[in-house]
């Protein structure tokens, strides 16, 4: 059964950082950094686990994380996520979503080249 059957949403957003890909990975992948990179997470906190390892469990609050019409109701929103894995080799970690189930969400970053080093960062759900 694929996606559309099950109706899970399914996308893929990319760009690329004027940055080295190993600064890059060093911030995105100490999760806890969070809000230096998402302008719309306002707090992350540790609520289970080992920041890096499998089974972490933080949460995330922040405005504009749930459509707007739910966004009127209150001024900021938050989602409970789990890391599901964490490749150093090949730069990328997968979160799901404990109040969605099903939800995975996948970053991954790619040596881009270039003068002074560029990265191609993928994001996927």
């Amino acid at each position: 059964m694929d996606g559309q059957a099950t109706g899970k949403w399914r996308g893929t957003a990319s760009g690329v950082v004027s940055a080295p890909v190993d600064r890059v990975w060093e911030l995105v992948s100490a999760t806890s950094r969070l809000r230096e990179w998402m302008p719309m997470v306002e707090s992350c906190t540790a609520v289970a686990g080992d920041e890096g390892v499998p089974g972490y469990v933080r949460l995330v609050r922040g405005g504009l994380m749930f459509p707007q019409q739910l966004q009127q109701q209150a001024s900021s929103s938050w989602v409970r996520e789990r890391l599901v894995a964490m490749d150093h080799a090949s730069r990328s970690h997968e979160d799901s979503n404990v109040g969605l189930a099903g939800s995975r969400n996948t970053i991954s970053l790619f040596d881009y080249g270039g003068d002074g080093g560029a990265t191609l960062v993928v994001w996927s759900f």
